[in-house]
């Protein structure tokens, strides 16, 4: 139940997060909170990570995104139900993929794009706004990279004492 409860604060930490910036601030405006290094804004994404196929026309990119969505969900809940041995980190890893995939689908089929607000830049140079859900999925895959090295390691470490 754990996998799930963590997929679920994810959610709705993320949607109450872009709710709130929603109903608060206009869009494209800017509070800064640490000069120079961190701000919340309030933009929309309608391209993937890094606003990757933000310029395809809305009929090729809501339903390209909406897919894969589905698919990694999918893919994900396929993984758990079949690999519930797997490392705990592994798991960790997994559900915060799964809540930050279904936060960015929620947004996606709601309107059509992804609410961004966290902007992280140095003077200005800006790292492309981001949100809780991208935020969760980048934490899960790293997670998941870390569990395949330490795996690998300990596999080698175990060839070499035999």
């Amino acid at each position: 139940m754990r996998f799930y409860a963590v997929a679920l604060t994810v959610i709705l930490l993320d949607q109450a997060s872009k709710l709130l910036i929603q109903a608060t601030m206009p869009l494209g405006h800017s509070i800064p909170i640490i000069s120079d290094l961190f701000a919340i804004v309030h933009v929309m994404n309608p391209g993937a990570a890094f606003g990757l196929l933000a310029d395809q026309a809305a009929w090729v990119r809501k339903p390209l995104f909406i897919g894969v969505s589905l698919l990694a969900i999918g893919f994900i809940l396929y993984h758990r139900h079949c690999r519930v041995d797997d490392h705990p980190l592994t798991m960790l890893g997994l559900s915060l993929i799964l809540g930050g995939a279904v936060g960015n689908l929620v947004d996606r089929l709601r309107i059509g794009m992804v609410i961004d607000f966290i902007d992280v830049h140095y003077y200005q140079y800006h790292w492309p706004a981001f949100n809780v859900a991208d935020s969760a999925i980048t934490v899960g895959v790293s997670l998941m990279m870390l569990t395949l090295i330490l795996g690998e390691r300990r596999e080698r470490d175990r060839g070499r004492a035999s």
